[in-house]
């Protein structure tokens, strides 16, 4: 029986870490890679203070978050996830990179191991070539330690015990598990996608206000965030490359990127992570971006 007790994770973006943070938590050690190489401090740095942060408002034991911490381990090196039981990939959501980052696993991890994709769109199958009945996605949401779904996306190949240690890893960290057959967005994303595209059209043609569309889906639906405030805090640089997968895939024009999200794209107005998007964050509480509805010269693309 598989039993999933070491975990690596490859990536040290937010997901990454914040998967690295709610396994720790759960008690699993945990072998953080950044891909990227260079200085690993920052990863522990950016874990500790977020635990700090529950700590100070009394959502987490100081005690809890410090046995967490002694079980982070960060490194620059792959071969440390040698002895690992299951490595979650984090890195960006980039084909050919995922594939790369598979084939060195697959070397280094031994038979038995489970490797993982955290991609929020892309076909397990298409990265799982080397042990299809050991590769799954285990699709994380943001942020980590709030979200309580993970989705997991198995293949016809994939072995039911594989599967079923998934879903004890995911119940152990405390969230749902939702199993999934391998497809572009799964089941979230499929669905998410078209409606965060619409409320950004009917804002492009000016239906209404962006704090009105939101206020709209939020009351009108149960929505806690609104489809907008929810595309930027996603980053529309995300979203958009989300849509463009999905429509390149399935020719729906229910994921044909409107142009008013390509062209925040391409001014680099990514959301509130870069302070700027369909909102404008230097404002408390945030406002819709003045200068986002200026005339657009071009059709809607979905290049």
């Amino acid at each position: 029986m598989t039993q999933l007790r070491t975990i690596g994770i490859v990536g040290g973006g937010l997901m990454g870490t914040g998967i690295a943070e709610v396994a720790a938590l759960a008690g699993f050690p945990v072998v953080v890679v950044k891909a990227s190489g260079g200085d690993v401090g920052g990863l522990r740095d950016r874990i500790v203070k977020a635990m700090a942060g529950r700590v100070a408002k009394g959502k987490l034991a100081a005690e809890a978050a410090a046995a967490a911490e002694s079980r982070l381990t960060f490194t620059t090196d792959l071969a440390a996830l040698a002895g690992c039981d299951l490595v979650i990939e984090s890195i960006i959501e980039d084909l050919d990179a995922k594939r790369a980052l598979f084939a060195r696993l697959e070397a280094i991890v031994g038979p038995t191991a489970v490797l993982a994709s955290n991609t929020s769109t892309l076909k397990i199958a298409d990265l799982a070539s080397g042990r299809p009945d050991r590769t799954v996605g285990l699709h994380f949401f943001s942020p980590v330690p709030a979200m309580a779904l993970v989705e997991i996306a198995h293949l016809p190949t994939t072995a039911p015990e594989v599967l079923a240690a998934c879903e004890a890893f995911v119940a152990a960290l405390g969230k749902t598990a939702v199993p999934v057959m391998d497809s572009t967005g799964f089941v979230v994303n499929r669905l998410l996608v078209p409606m965060l595209l619409g409320a950004i059209a009917a804002y492009e043609q000016r239906l209404a206000g962006a704090e009105q569309i939101d206020t709209a889906m939020r009351l009108g639906c149960g929505h806690p965030l609104g489809p907008l405030a929810l595309s930027d805090l996603i980053g529309l640089d995300v979203v958009y490359a989300m849509a463009k997968l999905l429509y390149k895939e399935f020719g729906d024009d229910r994921y044909r990127p409107p142009a008013l999200l390509r062209r925040l794209v391409q001014a680099g107005h990514l959301g509130k992570k870069t302070g700027l998007g369909l909102y404008d964050y230097a404002h408390k509480p945030p406002r819709a971006n003045a200068g986002a509805l200026v005339e657009v010269a071009a059709p809607s693309i979905a290049a």
